[in-house]
C-alpha cells in the first residue's frame, strides 16, 4: 500500500507540470518547422555548433525522436560537430522535462539542468569538430526536379489560423509527444517509487558525494534508454536515497544523451572518432557541471527540495483532477492499439454488366 501512495504522490506532484510541458512542446513544435532547423544548422562554420545546441534544448524530442530527426540535418548538409550538439541537447532537456524538473527537483534543478545540456552540448559538439574531419554532406537537391518545378510554380498552403495552430499544438502535445513519452515515463515513474519506498536514505552516501559517486551515476545512466522527462523522478528518488545534487544532475544529463541506440547512430553515421568524442564531451562536461553545482549548494546553503514525501495534508482537488487526466491520456496510449486492430476485410465481388446480362 505504500507504494501506491508514494506512486500516487508522485504523479499528482508532477501532473501539472508535465500536461503544462506537453502543451507547449506542442506549441513549439507550431513555431519550429523542421525545415527551419534542417536550414538552420546546415550553414557553414563554428556556429552551426551553437545553433544546435541552442535549437535542439528546447525541441520536444526524446532520446528515440530526436535519432531521425539528426540524421535529416545530417543529410541535409550539417556537420559533424553540429548534428553531435544537436544530439546533445535535444534529449538532454526540453520543455517538457525543464517544467517537470521544477515541479519534483525545485527551481535551481529547473535551472541548472537547461544550462548544464547546452553547456555539454556545445562541448561535444567542438570536441568532434577538432578530432574528426568536420565535414557537411553537400545538401541533398535534385537538379533535374528543380528544373522541372521552376516551371510549374504551385501556390503555397494557405497560413493556418491560430485556432488551428493551438488544436495542432494540443493533438501533438497531447498525442504525439505522450505516445512517446508514455512507456519510459512509466517505466521512470515506477523505478522512483521504488527506490523511494524500498531504497533507504543514506543507502548512497557510502559512495560520498564527490567524483566517485558521479562515475557511478555515468555508468548507471550510460546503457539506459531514457528520455529527459522520465530521468527526472529517478534523479529525485537518487536525491532521497542519499546522493548528492551533482551525481543527480550528472545521471540526467548522461542518461538521455549516451544510450546504446545514439552511440549507434554515431557510430555508424559519424565514425568512431567522433563517437568517442562525443563521448568524452558529454561525460567529462557533466561531471563538471555536477562537481559546480555541488559546489554552489555548499556555498550557498541551498535546501533540496523534493516533492516525493508524503504530504499529510493532502492535495488539492485540481491537482488530483490533473492526474486522473495524465494518467488517461498514458492509459490511452496502451489502449489505442488494441482498438485499431484491422478487422477482416470480407471482399465483395461485384459483377459488370455484361455478367449480369
Amino acid at each position: 500500500m505504500n507504494l501506491l501512495a508514494v506512486f500516487w504522490n508522485l504523479v499528482i506532484e508532477s501532473a501539472p507540470w508535465l500536461l503544462l510541458g506537453y502543451f507547449l512542446a506542442g506549441v513549439i513544435k507550431q513555431l519550429i518547422p523542421s525545415s527551419w532547423v534542417q536550414s538552420q544548422l546546415a550553414t557553414p562554420g563554428s556556429t552551426s555548433i551553437v545553433k544546435g545546441a541552442v535549437i535542439g534544448a528546447p525541441l520536444p524530442l526524446c532520446s528515440c525522436g530526436v535519432i531521425p530527426t539528426a540524421l535529416a540535418i545530417r543529410k541535409a548538409g550539417a556537420s559533424k560537430g553540429a548534428t553531435s550538439s544537436f544530439l546533445v541537447a535535444t534529449p538532454e532537456t526540453g520543455v517538457d522535462s525543464i517544467s517537470f524538473s521544477y515541479a519534483v527537483l525545485g527551481p535551481i534543478f529547473a535551472l541548472a539542468r537547461p544550462i548544464s545540456a547546452l553547456l555539454s552540448a556545445v562541448v561535444a559538439g567542438v570536441l568532434v569538430r577538432t578530432f574528426d574531419v568536420d565535414d557537411s554532406l553537400p545538401e541533398e537537391e535534385s537538379s533535374t526536379c528543380s528544373s522541372c518545378c521552376s516551371s510549374k510554380k504551385s501556390e503555397p498552403p494557405a497560413d493556418p489560423t491560430l485556432g488551428e495552430k493551438l488544436l495542432a499544438a494540443v493533438k501533438y502535445g497531447y498525442g504525439n509527444m505522450i505516445s512517446d513519452t508514455a512507456k519510459w515515463l512509466t517505466i521512470g515513474l515506477v523505478a522512483a517509487t521504488f527506490i523511494t519506498a524500498l531504497v533507504p536514505q543514506s543507502f548512497f552516501l557510502q559512495w560520498g558525494d564527490g567524483l566517485l559517486a558521479m562515475l557511478i551515476m555515468v555508468i548507471v545512466g550510460l546503457p539506459m534508454y531514457i528520455c529527459a522527462t522520465a530521468s527526472t523522478p529517478v534523479a529525485a528518488s537518487l536525491l532521497f536515497a542519499g546522493i548528492s545534487p551533482g551525481a543527480a544532475l550528472v545521471f540526467m544529463l548522461t542518461g538521455p544523451a549516451t544510450n546504446i541506440a545514439t552511440m549507434g547512430v554515431i557510430k555508424e553515421q559519424l565514425g568512431n572518432r567522433s563517437l568517442l568524442a562525443y563521448m568524452v564531451g558529454v561525460i567529462g562536461s557533466a561531471i563538471i557541471c555536477g562537481l559546480i553545482l555541488n559546489q554552489l549548494y555548499q556555498s550557498f546553503g541551498w535546501p533540496l527540495q523534493l516533492s516525493l514525501m508524503d504530504r499529510a495534508d493532502g492535495f488539492p482537488l485540481w491537482r488530483q483532477l490533473a492526474a486522473v487526466l495524465l494518467c488517461s491520456l498514458i492509459l490511452r496510449v496502451y489502449l489505442k492499439p488494441l482498438f485499431n486492430r484491422k478487422m477482416p476485410v470480407v471482399e465483395v465481388e461485384t459483377k459488370t454488366e455484361a455478367e449480369a446480362n
